[in-house]
């Protein structure tokens, strides 16, 4: 199966694990809404944040996905960008100075799907692992 950004739009369930060295288990339990936009899909999450040690607390991003060719543009909401990947060969990185991001996409148990990001620099060290339900 080829994926395409369509397949992508409507509702999902989100659930996310950051891992830091030395900081504990940081949980995002939530909702992702793809929505047409016209020119691509705008990805917006919303959910509760629960840090070690501290009170839960509402969180939120937002994406723009874009589709070129075969490939998946993403670019953050002011439209500058971010990666984009394949979802025949799903990796890509983004470089933010000083810190690299590299992220997996896993869509083996399509329409659940997985991203794994490893974040590492003089200013980021953390593994981001968030699954995907249809829902």
């Amino acid at each position: 199966m080829r994926l395409r950004l369509s397949d992508f739009a409507g509702e999902w369930t989100l659930a996310r694990e950051i891992a830091q060295p030395g900081t504990g288990l940081a949980r995002f339990e939530g909702r992702v809404c793809f929505t047409p936009d016209g020119t691509g899909l705008a990805y917006h999450e919303t959910g509760t944040l629960t840090l070690p040690g501290a009170a839960p607390m509402r969180a939120e991003r937002a994406y723009l996905w874009r589709e070129e060719g075969a490939e998946i543009v993403v670019l953050f909401s002011d439209g500058r960008p971010f990666h984009r990947f394949d979802p025949a060969m799903p990796a890509a990185h983004h470089w933010c100075d000083p810190d690299d991001y590299r992220v997996r996409y896993d869509f083996a148990a399509w329409p659940d799907w997985r991203a794994e990001w490893r974040v590492t620099g003089p200013r980021k060290d953390y593994v981001m692992r968030s699954r995907y339900r249809r829902g």
